[in-house]
């Protein structure tokens, strides 16, 4: 094959065809809707995700003439529909993108990269489509943080090289210029302003790094000093490749640094100048101590800002297939410490046995006490329970039974693993696609039954 002509094809209002109904297609959708093509969908069958998209759909078969008025073709289907669709584009003129199908295709959609105006598109022709992933992430590592600054001052020069008539082939250089000007003027700014640091409070989900949000991740390239607590997963740290990690973390009664000791470094680091993200597990408000530190932040006059994360608290009922609510099963859930008896018996205390989803935080090394306390307070002894432990993490484990099987003590130990525990009717629930290791509990072999 020869080499590609790479382009960037404007789509807006235009005719493309979709054919396939599955979760590719889907994905594919989704780029061509963000192109703001007019997008028909071609099949017998579509995912809920397309069926809910808005767009025109066909639940047939393809035939050639569905291409009669189209720019474009998209065929992600079984490779004889495919073929059906190349040789159909091919009789009107009309490029086709076959996911992954080389043979079929005449066009290849890219891996591609878009940040602050900026447009980066990646391709291997269709050979290698894994290989396009890693080097799309690859190149979104290395583009400069404030590409935005570049994207402004770029504009900016343009229009003062047109109106000068300056030629083509001397505005690269001058931009480079115009560019390191930037930098060298931000530079005097630190040094004759050393107070304008400035903290985050960033959430880091449960666990994985995928699960971080963009704005989680923009701040962590940004960083000169990250503050992170011990659940954090170390590869979330790569991220932040020109700051300086420090660890601040609290488990089971050892802490790194005393609260106020914490304050102390944020406020100091900032007001030398630096930016500083205070990385914590799960979300910052959702027993992260995030609002004592954003309280401190405040008194001692230093910038900050909230960056949410998601919590635990529903992303480990999620990924274990759990919804913490769920029409006639549960219409409220409510998120507890279960790591102090008076805070949690006085929450508890208050609700009709079941009438919520209960999802316990922090309660893993104290469940059994959990569990006995809401038998005591009137919850029904097979009530489901569920305890997830290193949620979105590669030793995901979910445990499954009743509060009973959970007060007598037949859960297999997380050891110091975080652990959330749900119960309620839900927790009886599995709706995860992908199977997860879990552990079940037959409770009555627990309780002796036969």
């Amino acid at each position: 094959m020869n080499e590609l002509l790479p382009l960037f094809v404007n789509l807006e209002s235009r005719r493309v065809v979709l054919v396939g109904g599955g979760p590719v297609a889907a994905s594919k959708l989704t780029q061509l809707l963000a192109a703001g093509a007019d997008v028909r969908v071609v099949s017998p069958e579509v995912t809920a995700d397309i069926a809910a998209s808005g767009v025109a759909i066909d639940l047939r078969g393809f035939v050639p003439a569905d291409l009669d008025d189209a720019w474009f073709v998209v065929a992600a289907a079984t490779p004889e529909v495919n073929r059906e669709v190349a040789r159909a584009a091919a009789e009107r003129r009309m490029f086709v993108n076959a996911v992954d199908d080389p043979a079929n295709a005449s066009a290849f959609l890219s891996g591609v990269v878009r940040r602050d105006g900026v447009t980066l598109a990646i391709s291997t022709s269709g050979a290698a489509p894994g290989l396009t992933g890693l080097l799309r992430e690859a190149l979104d590592a290395v583009l400069p943080r404030d590409l935005s600054r570049w994207m402004h001052e770029a504009a900016r020069q343009r229009k003062i090289w047109r109106r000068d008539r300056v030629p083509m082939s001397e505005r690269r250089p001058l931009l480079l210029e115009a560019l390191n000007r930037l930098y060298r003027r931000k530079n005097l700014e630190n040094l004759e302003n050393p107070g304008c640091g400035f903290v985050s409070l960033v959430g880091a989900g449960p666990g994985d790094p995928d699960l971080l949000t963009q704005a989680a991740i923009a701040r962590l390239r940004a960083a000169d000093l990250v503050l992170y607590d011990a659940l954090v997963d170390t590869r979330v740290l790569d991220l932040a490749a020109d700051a300086q990690p420090f660890f601040v973390g609290k488990r089971a009664g050892r802490h790194a640094l005393a609260q106020h000791e914490i304050h102390a470094v944020m406020i100091r680091a900032a007001k030398r100048g630096r930016r500083v993200v205070r990385l914590k597990g799960g979300d910052p408000f959702v027993f992260g101590r995030g609002g004592e530190e954003a309280l401190a932040l405040r008194a001692a006059g230093v910038s900050y800002e909230i960056v949410p994360g998601i919590s635990s608290a529903v992303a480990a009922a999620g990924l274990a297939g759990i919804p913490v609510t769920h029409r006639g099963l549960s219409s409220a859930f409510l998120v507890v410490s279960g790591h102090d008896d008076e805070a949690f018996s006085a929450v508890v205390e208050g609700l009709s046995p079941g009438s919520v989803t209960l999802v316990i935080l922090m309660g893993a090394s104290r469940r059994v006490a959990l569990a006995r306390k809401l038998l005591d307070i009137g919850w029904a002894a097979g009530t489901p329970a569920a305890v997830v432990a290193n949620a979105s993490m590669a030793g995901e484990q979910v445990w499954r039974g009743t509060i009973a099987d959970i007060a007598g003590d037949h859960v297999p130990d997380t050891a110091d693993a975080p652990a959330v525990i749900i119960v309620g009717d839900v927790a009886a629930l599995a709706l995860n696609h992908e199977a997860k290791t879990e552990v079940v509990e037959d409770s009555r072999k627990a309780s002796g039954g036969g």
